[in-house]
């Protein structure tokens, strides 16, 4: 009887530990904090990066850009970039998309895509506009000259992510330097503060130099070209506009213009405690900056805009307190996740890569026109937004409760309708096609962009993530007409076929999986789920809005084409069914587990999907092709299956490609792609999913996490997935 009872003393106080601890808040400074970066050697890897989401400093171990030669070709590079910042070639030709077109026949016309991307016109209209780098900001010697690698020692660097704030010291000659280094969360300004005899004496100087751009010639992680410096401009800007160089003078405060043919942008570089020179014949895209004689703090504050807003005066410690003040209320809003008091040996990295993975996006995800794959760290695709990936950018922000970031995102798509509308007007369809490969202009680049279907419903799924956060009529007409537009133009690209009594899905198109004939393919899987959860949605936003249901919506919403299956699980597309016949057909991503994960599962059969999902775990080729974001949307789907231990293992599969993160967070690709940001938003958005769950999930917490004692999962202001 007292063993009883002690044993039943025991059961309940374990029990209300267990809840107390759940009711407990996260303290997020601990959580945020353990997870800084710190590094005590070169890693090439891992610079660190500070930015506001529409701007990114990334820095070295300096804290500065100094070897950025060495970081491009071992690893990261470093650079300075701003998504409002773009550049245009020449186009004499006057090359437009209809001089890359190729005819492609379906449903008795012919119609022109522009997929032709080898001919000259399809490659300047690939290349252009392209992202165009700002300064580069890096210490070099008494004499001008760059900084021998080997100089540098006693390395101790740390981006404290609470304060926004890269902290650096090293010794360079025996001597210790300390650099702080911020970036303002409202403007593109950069504050740095450095502390050194060297800078004192003299012997350590800085360098401001602008670069002519990148070398497009190389797609992805181009480096800077610093060649043909009289094809762009440095200039002094006095209270009577630009002029040519003036005579070398030093000076503590200049405002310099930058161009070069369609490109502009004002640069504002003040210095306390120091000077710098003016641009000249010899260097006409180099500014010199050195403290002053005896003094051993020298502040930089470099300020770029383009019709943005300019600061009033330059304040290093009212900036670091700006930047202070931002980062703690990120981490103190929206979501948070700790995994702390886990068994499982996984879960500390599970952690961290959650933790950097909010921070990479929030400073590079966020802007104004939606990112590139590798955000502002680097360029990749010529910095041009693909717009499949603009779930797998922004959708966490809604499920980690960040409704800003994504709106910033989807206003863009708002603002283009009538470039959207155009496109559709000229393929015969109705509403706003949206197109794939874009700069900021929404025009589309030839390739086989024009025929990739799944970004296509994109803008209707988020606005419905924004909507369930905030279900008001703000929320309604802000998207009324995206949400509208969209839905009608993916029911004119449907096609009726009489002999099935279906609507068909192309041809032409290219499935997510991108290894079929663009010409050929029709009904693959994942998109027409998506097609149907999209009308859905649509037809929602109509009855919310007052409207009634369009009758031609729910006809083929009702009588859409079967999704695609064969020997009892699903295969990629209809018209090739040979995902399991073939192993060649099993590479890239195995798209149509997307039905159920990232989406609800509209026409799925749950005993066929997990027949399905058992077969890619066992037979997927995961080394010819697999990306970043694979990881987390099959860990998704194992979710929605029941399968915690699956979707775990997945998520944190580490014998496999690009599934690495590294020590600053970024999901590493291949070489020629070491920054991934698909990979960081989607891992969010499934670790979201896996803790606060998804319509008609258990009930019980965190219900895509294993319940076996060796995760401890505990979670606040996250929103469930539909």
């Amino acid at each position: 009887m007292v063993r009883f009872a002690f044993c039943r003393f025991v059961v309940v106080t374990s029990l209300a530990c267990a809840l107390a601890q759940a009711a407990e808040k996260i303290d997020r400074h601990a959580l945020v904090t353990r997870h800084n970066p710190h590094l005590t050697a070169v890693d090439p890897w891992a610079p660190l990066s500070v930015g506001n989401g529409e701007f990114c400093f990334t820095a070295d171990v300096t804290g500065l850009q100094t070897f950025t030669d060495y970081y491009h070709a071992h690893g990261i590079a470093t650079g300075t970039q701003a998504r409002w910042s773009w550049h245009t070639n020449p186009n004499p030709n006057g090359y437009n998309l209809a001089d890359a077109n190729r005819p492609f026949t379906a449903y008795g016309k012919t119609l022109g895509y522009p997929t032709n991307d080898k001919s000259p016109a399809g490659q300047w209209l690939r290349e252009n506009p392209h992202a165009m780098p700002l300064g580069q900001l890096g210490f070099v010697d008494e004499k001008g000259a760059a900084l021998v690698l080997t100089d540098i020692a006693n390395i101790d660097q740390t981006l404290d992510l609470w304060s926004g704030e890269i902290r650096s010291r090293f010794t360079w000659r025996g001597e210790a330097v300390e650099v702080s280094t911020l970036c303002n969360p409202t403007v593109d300004h950069i504050a740095v503060r450095i502390r050194s005899k060297a800078v004192a004496n003299g012997a350590l100087r800085v360098r401001l130099a602008f670069p002519r751009g990148h070398d497009i010639k190389t797609k992805n992680n181009p480096a800077l070209d610093w060649s043909q410096p009289e094809t762009h401009s440095t200039k002094v800007w006095p209270a009577n506009g630009p002029k040519d160089f003036v005579p070398p003078v030093e000076t503590d405060h200049e405002r310099f213009e930058r161009t070069r043919d369609d490109f502009n942008c004002s640069v504002e570089l003040n210095t306390v405690g120091g000077v710098f020179s003016r641009p000249t014949a010899a260097s006409p895209h180099a500014l010199f900056i050195h403290g002053d004689l005896g003094v051993d703090t020298l502040k930089i504050s470099v300020l770029y805009w383009n019709g943005r807003i300019q600061l009033d005066s330059f304040d290093w410690e009212k900036t670091r307190g700006q930047a202070a003040k931002y980062w703690e209320g990120f981490w103190q809003s929206g979501g948070a996740i700790d995994f702390a008091g886990s068994t499982d040996p996984r879960a500390a990295e599970l952690e961290r890569r959650v933790v950097l993975s909010q921070y990479l996006t929030a400073i590079q995800c966020a802007g104004d026109f939606p990112p590139s794959e590798s955000g502002l760290t680097l360029s990749t695709w010529y910095q041009k937004h693909h717009t499949e990936m603009v779930w797998w950018h922004t959708a966490h922000f809604a499920l980690w409760g960040r409704d800003p970031f994504l709106a910033k995102n989807l206003d863009w798509f708002t603002r283009a309708l009538p470039v959207a509308r155009e496109i559709a007007k000229g393929r015969d369809l109705r509403g706003a096609r949206w197109p794939k490969m874009i700069g900021p202009d929404g025009r589309e680049s030839p390739g086989g962009n024009p025929l990739i279907y799944w970004n296509q419903p994109h803008p209707i799924h988020l606005a419905e993530l924004l909507y369930r956060n905030t279900p008001t009529p703000a929320t309604l007409a802000r998207y009324r007409e995206l949400v509208q537009d969209t839905a009608d133009c993916m029911a004119s690209m449907l096609h009726w076929d009489e002999t099935r009594q279906c609507y068909n899905l192309g041809p032409p198109l290219w499935i997510a999986q991108e290894i079929y004939d663009q010409s050929t393919s029709v009904n693959p899987c994942y998109e027409l789920s998506y097609w149907s959860r999209g009308l859905q949605i649509a037809q929602q936003w109509r009855e919310r809005l007052g409207l009634p249901r369009d009758p031609e919506w729910d006809k083929m919403i009702n009588a859409l084409a079967p999704l695609p299956q064969k020997d009892g699980k699903y295969v990629a597309i209809e018209s090739h069914p040979d995902t399991w016949d073939n192993v060649a057909s099993r590479h890239d991503h195995p798209s149509f587990l997307m039905a159920f994960g990232q989406l609800p599962g509209d026409g799925v059969d749950r005993a066929v999907m997990a027949r399905t999902l058992d077969a890619v775990l066992k037979t997927w080729d995961w080394e010819t092709k697999i990306w970043g974001w694979d990881y987390p949307m099959i860990a998704m789907t194992a979710a929605r299956l029941g399968e915690p231990k699956q979707a775990v293992d997945v998520l944190l599969k580490s014998d496999g490609p690009n599934n690495s993160y590294t020590a600053n967070g970024h999901n590493k690709q291949r070489d020629d792609l070491p920054v991934y940001l698909p990979g960081n938003g989607a891992l969010l958005s499934a670790v979201a999913m896996m803790a606060a769950g998804w319509d008609g999930a258990p009930s019980y917490d965190a219900p895509g996490f294993p319940h076996d004692g060796t995760w401890i999962v505990r979670s606040e202001g996250l929103h469930p997935l539909p």
